[in-house]
C-alpha cells in the first residue's frame, strides 16, 4: 500500500500498470482445463490504420468483455493481429510512386512487394501500440498477421480444398471494376450514392427508312461508341414493328439491329434501350440472349481506347460525355438534357464511379448457405441488437457469387499456375495447389491476388494454426475454438460477419453436403454478436477528417486519461444505436474517475487501513450491533446495483452498466453514505464498523468498474490493500450478487433488519430530495441555515427523529420541526412519508424579498395590459402575421403564469 496522492494523474498511472501487465504475462491466453475457456478475436485492423473512435468504441467493447471472463475465473484469450489490406496498402505504395514519377510496372512485381513489406513492417504495429494506450488487454505474443506464413498456409488451404469441393470456377463475366485500384470490386465493396445527374435524350436513324428516327434516353452518352444494339420491349406496341430492321450508331458510324427483350423497361425514358454489352451489367445479359458483338471502349483506368473512334483515345470518361454530346448536337441527334436522379455505385475504397467491367475473374459459389442461416434462426448464433438478424438473413437469401480474385500485386496471389505456353481457359492446362508445381519452370503463377475478406473470413480459425497447427496450437484450437463474442460494425454484416460463419461451417470439421443443428453448434466461429453504432458528433453528422469533427483519440487520451475516454464514450453507447459524441462526454468519464480517486484518498485518510486481502476479512469486520439504516441500505444498493450488471452483461447493454456504476457510486456512495458517514466517523464506537463497510463498498466498485476503467482501479485496488504486489485485480474472482448477499447474512447481518434499513432510507431519501427542491425552487439552496416543518403519516415520526442531523446536514438545515397543521404561507412539497414545508422568513431577507418581488410584479402588470391591449385592437390582428400574433399569444400566457408565481411568493411571504 502506498499514499493516494492529492490529485489523480492518468499519465503516471497508466503507462505504469500496463507495463506491469505486460511484464507478468497478465493476458497471456493458454489452455487450463480446470477453467470455463472465453475468447474473442479482434476485428483485424488493417496495416494502413491508426486509432479513430470506431476503433475506441469497438476495442473499449471487446477489452470490457474479456476483463470481465477473467474476474469470473475463466482462461480468457483476446487474439490480436492485423490485416495487410490490399487495396488500401496498394493504394498508399502507388502514391508514394506517383510523387518519384514512377508506376508499379516501372518497379515489376518482386521489388513492389519488397517495397509493400518494407511499407507494412514499418506501420502495422501502429494501431496496435495505440490499443495498448487504450488499455486493449490482447494476448500480444499470439498478434497474427494475414500475411504472415502460417497464415497463407491457411488460406492457400482454403483455396485449394474449395476449388476441389467444387465451389470456386474461373469465368469472363461482367463485374464492378474500380478505375482507380485497377481491380474488380465485390458486390459488397460497392457504396450506392445517390446522384443528381441528367438524362440525356438523342436519337438514331433508322437504316430502312431515312429521316425517321428512334428516339433514345441514356444517362451515359459516353459510352454509345461501344453500342452493338437498341432494344425495344417485344410487346410494346409503339415499337415491335420495328423489330429486325436497323439503325445509324452516330459515331463510329454502324449499322447496328433492332432486338425486342424482355428487360426492356417500357416506362423508362423513351422506352428504347441502347445496348452496350461491354459497359452496362444489364446490356451484357441481353448480349449474350441476343449473339451481340461486344465492344470494349474504356482502358483500365475509364480513358476511352482507340475503339471509341476518333477524337475519345485517352479521353477521361467524363470529358468524353461532354464531347459525345457536343458530336451529337452537331449531327442534329441530340434533343435535351433532363434532371434526373439516381443511385450510382461508388467504390468503397477509392470513393470513385465504378464501371461494369468484361473480365476472367475467379468466383466463389459461397459454402453451408442454408446452415449460415440456420446457424442464426436456430439462435446457435445471436445478434445483439436481434434487428440486424433479418439483415442478415435477407442477404443469404439473396445471395449471389463471391469475385475473389483482385489485379493488384499485395496480397494472398492465387494458388494457380497455368502451364507456359497454353490455352489458359483449358483447365487441363491448371495447376491447384498449395505448394505450386512440382516442375515450377514449366509453369507460370495466376497474377490475380485474393480479395482481402477472402482470407480474414478465416480469422477465428487460421489464427490459431489451422489447419496444420503446432501442438502448442493444436491445445489452444481445441481449448478456445468457437469463440465466443465478436464486437463489429454492421457495415461489415455482409463482408465479414456472415462469411466467417460459412467459413466455420465448412472447415471446422470433416467435409460433409449438410450438417446437423448439434455440428453447426460446434463448428460456429462465435456464439454473439455485438453490432455497434456509428459514431455521430452533436449534430448527428458522420465524424470526418473532411468536416472536422473527428477528434484524435491519443489528444483525448492525452488530455482526460484512456479510462476517462473508455467510460465516457461507454456511458452514451445505447446498443446498436448511433452514438452523439463530444468531448463533454469524455470529461464526464475524467471526472468519474477524479471522484472515484477522492473517494478512496478520503478512505485512506479517514483511518487505518486493516487486512483488506479478502472478503472473508473485510466482512469479519463488520458489528452488526453498531449497524443503522444507512448502512443497510448502501449495502442493499450496491447488491441491487451489481445485479443489475449481471443483467446488463446477459444482453449487452454496456452503456446501463457505466450509468449504474456511475449512479450508484456517485450518488448513492458519494453524495450521500459518505455525507452521512462523516458524522458516524467522529464518534469511536461507530468508526472501525464504518470504515469496514467502506472497505467492502469500495472494494465491489473497484470490481465492477475495473472492465470499463482499468488503470485507475489497479491503482486503487493496490492503494487500499485488496491485493498485494505479485497480483492484480484480475486474479481476484469476483463475487455475483447472491453471493455477496449470502456471505453478508453470514457475517451476522440479519436480512430482515437489512431490507428494512434500506426501505426507511429510501423513505427518508425522498424527504431529502423535495427539501432540497423546495430550496432550490426559492433560491436559497446554497443557505445551511434553513428551517424546514414536517407532517409526516403514523409512524414516521420515530424513523425522522431518529435520523434528523443526517437529514439536517444533507439537506442544508439549521432545524427541523414537527408540527401538526400546515405553517402559514409556508410552501410545501409532499413525500410518501408526509409533506415537508421550507420556512421562508428562516431562508430570505423577508422585507426586501418582497420588494423585490413587489417590484417585478407591477413591471409584469405593465405588460400584460400592453398585451391584452395589442391583442383586442383589430388594426393589429387583420395586418400582423399570424406567427406575430400566435408569439403575442403565447407570451401574455407567460407573463400571466410568472405574475401568478411572483403573487404565490408574496402571500407566502405573509
Amino acid at each position: 500500500m502506498s499514499e493516494i496522492a492529492k490529485a489523480y494523474d492518468p499519465k503516471l498511472v497508466e503507462p505504469k500498470w500496463y507495463q506491469a501487465w505486460i511484464d507478468a504475462d497478465a493476458f497471456r491466453g493458454l489452455p487450463d482445463e480446470s477453467k470455463e475457456a472465453f475468447c474473442i478475436v479482434i476485428p483485424p485492423p488493417n496495416v494502413t490504420g491508426m486509432l479513430h473512435m470506431g476503433h475506441v468504441l469497438n476495442n473499449t467493447i471487446q477489452d470490457i468483455l474479456v476483463r470481465r471472463a477473467r474476474q469470473e475465473g475463466k482462461k480468457a484469450l483476446w487474439q490480436p493481429g492485423t490485416d495487410h489490406a490490399s487495396i488500401a496498402t496498394h493504394a498508399r505504395i502507388e502514391r508514394e510512386l506517383r510523387k518519384e514519377g514512377k508506376t508499379r510496372y516501372d518497379l515489376g512485381r518482386e521489388s513492389f512487394i519488397k517495397r509493400a513489406w518494407q511499407w507494412s513492417d514499418e506501420h502495422r504495429n501502429i494501431i496496435l501500440n495505440q490499443l495498448k494506450k487504450l488499455g486493449a488487454s490482447c494476448d500480444w505474443s499470439r498478434t497474427v498477421f494475414t500475411m504472415d506464413e502460417k497464415y497463407v498456409h491457411s488460406v492457400y488451404t482454403a483455396f485449394v480444398r474449395l476449388y476441389e469441393r467444387g465451389y470456386i470456377y474461373r469465368g469472363k463475366y461482367m463485374g464492378k471494376w474500380c478505375p482507380v485500384s485497377l481491380t474488380a470490386l465485390s458486390d459488397e465493396e460497392v457504396i450506392m450514392k445517390p446522384q443528381k445527374g441528367f438524362l440525356y435524350k438523342m436519337r438514331y436513324e433508322l437504316v430502312e427508312d431515312p429521316g425517321q428516327y428512334l428516339e433514345i434516353s441514356t444517362t451515359r452518352p459516353e459510352t454509345l461508341m461501344g453500342d452493338t444494339a437498341v432494344a425495344v420491349h417485344p410487346e410494346d406496341s409503339r415499337f415491335n414493328h420495328l423489330i429486325g430492321k436497323h439503325v445509324w450508331r452516330p459515331f463510329p458510324r454502324a449499322e447496328i439491329p433492332i432486338i425486342g427483350d424482355d428487360a426492356v423497361d417500357r416506362e423508362f425514358g423513351t422506352g428504347v434501350l441502347k445496348v452496350t454489352p461491354a459497359h452496362d451489367e444489364m446490356d451484357f445479359q441481353i448480349g449474350l440472349r441476343h449473339n451481340l458483338p461486344v465492344i470494349d471502349v474504356f482502358n483500365p483506368n475509364a480513358t476511352l481506347n482507340d475503339l471509341a473512334g476518333e477524337g475519345f483515345s485517352g479521353v477521361d470518361r467524363f470529358e468524353a460525355r461532354k464531347i459525345a454530346i457536343e458530336k451529337l448536337k452537331k449531327l442534329d441527334l441530340f434533343i435535351e438534357a433532363e434532371d434526373y436522379e439516381n443511385n450510382v455505385g461508388f467504390s468503397e475504397r477509392a470513393d470513385v464511379p465504378i464501371e461494369p467491367r468484361i473480365s476472367d475473374q475467379w468466383w466463389m459459389r459461397y459454402p453451408k448457405v442454408e446452415e449460415a442461416k440456420l446457424a442464426v434462426e436456430n439462435g446457435s448464433v445471436c445478434f445483439y441488437p436481434p434487428r440486424w438478424e433479418k439483415v442478415y438473413l435477407h442477404w443469404l437469401n439473396n445471395i449471389r457469387d463471391w469475385c475473389i480474385s483482385r489485379q493488384l500485386w499485395w496480397g494472398h496471389r492465387i494458388p494457380v499456375w497455368y502451364r507456359k505456353g497454353e490455352d489458359r481457359n483449358n483447365q487441363e492446362n491448371w495447376h491447384i495447389s498449395v505448394d505450386g508445381p512440382p516442375d515450377p519452370d514449366n509453369w507460370e503463377q495466376e497474377d490475380d491476388v485474393l480479395d482481402t475478406w477472402a482470407s480474414s473470413w478465416l480469422w477465428p480459425f487460421a489464427t490459431m494454426g489451422w489447419p496444420n497447427p503446432s501442438n502448442e496450437e493444436s491445445d489452444v484450437l481445441n481449448f478456445f475454438y468457437p469463440p465466443d463474442d465478436l464486437v463489429t460494425a454492421p457495415d461489415i454484416i455482409f463482408f465479414w460477419v456472415a462469411r466467417m460463419i460459412m467459413a466455420g461451417l465448412e472447415f471446422m470439421g470433416p467435409e460433409k453436403e449438410k450438417l446437423t443443428s448439434e455440428e453447426i453448434k460446434e463448428r460456429i466461429p462465435f456464439r454473439n454478436v455485438y453490432f455497434t453504432g456509428m459514431i455521430r458528433d452533436l449534430k448527428g453528422r458522420k465524424m470526418s477528417k473532411s468536416l472536422g469533427n473527428s477528434p484524435d483519440p491519443l489528444d483525448l487520451i492525452d488530455k482526460f486519461g484512456a479510462d476517462g475516454l473508455r467510460f465516457g464514450i461507454m456511458s452514451v453507447a445505447p446498443k446498436g444505436q448511433d452514438i452523439l459524441f463530444s468531448d463533454e462526454r469524455v470529461e464526464q468519464g475524467r471526472n468519474f474517475c477524479n471522484k472515484l480517486w477522492n473517494a478512496c484518498r478520503f478512505r485512506q485518510m479517514s483511518g487505518k487501513l486493516e487486512d483488506n486481502s479478502s472478503l472473508d476479512n473485510i466482512l469479519s469486520r463488520f458489528d452488526s450491533d453498531k449497524f443503522d439504516e444507512y448502512d443497510h441500505w448502501i449495502i442493499n444498493q450496491l447488491i441491487v446495483q451489481i445485479h443489475q450488471i449481471e443483467i446488463c452483461y446477459d444482453n449487452y447493454d454496456f452503456n446501463l452498466m457505466a450509468q449504474g456504476i456511475y449512479s450508484f457510486f456517485w450518488s448513492d456512495y458519494c453524495d450521500w453514505y459518505l455525507e452521512v458517514s462523516k458524522t458516524k466517523l467522529k464518534n469511536e464506537s461507530l468508526r472501525d464498523n464504518c470504515l469496514a463497510i467502506q472497505d467492502f463498498i469500495l472494494r465491489q466498485v473497484l470490481l465492477i468498474a475495473h472492465p470499463f476503467i482499468p488503470f485507475i482501479t489497479e491503482e486503487l485496488w493496490h492503494n487500499l490493500g485488496y491485493g498485494d504486489k505479485d497480483s492484480f485485480i484480475q486474479d481476484h474472482c469476483m463475487e455475483n450478487s447472491s453471493q455477496i448477499r449470502n456471505q453478508i447474512y453470514q457475517s451476522g447481518i440479519e436480512e430482515e433488519s437489512h431490507l428494512m434499513g434500506a426501505n426507511n432510507i429510501d423513505e427518508l431519501q425522498s424527504l431529502i430530495i423535495r427539501a432540497r427542491f423546495l430550496k432550490a425552487e426559492y433560491n436559497v439552496a446554497n443557505k445551511r441555515d434553513v428551517t424546514f416543518y414536517y407532517n409526516v403519516g403514523d409512524g414516521y415520526d420515530e424513523l425522522v427523529n431518529s435520523h434528523v442531523e443526517n437529514i439536517k446536514h444533507l439537506v442544508g438545515a439549521s432545524k427541523l420541526i414537527s408540527c401538526n397543521e400546515a405553517p402559514e404561507g409556508a410552501p410545501a412539497e409532499v413525500t410518501r412519508m408526509g409533506t415537508i414545508y421550507l420556512d421562508l422568513a428562516s431562508a430570505v431577507d423577508v422585507p426586501a424579498e418582497k420588494e423585490r418581488l413587489n417590484k417585478e410584479l407591477i413591471r409584469l402588470e405593465k405588460q400584460i395590459t400592453g398585451s391584452e391591449a395589442r391583442l383586442s385592437d383589430n388594426n393589429f390582428l387583420n395586418k400582423a402575421p399570424e406567427k406575430v400574433i400566435q408569439g403575442a399569444r403565447e407570451q401574455l400566457a407567460i407573463n400571466k403564469t410568472k405574475r401568478d408565481d411572483f403573487q404565490k411568493l408574496i402571500n407566502n411571504l405573509g
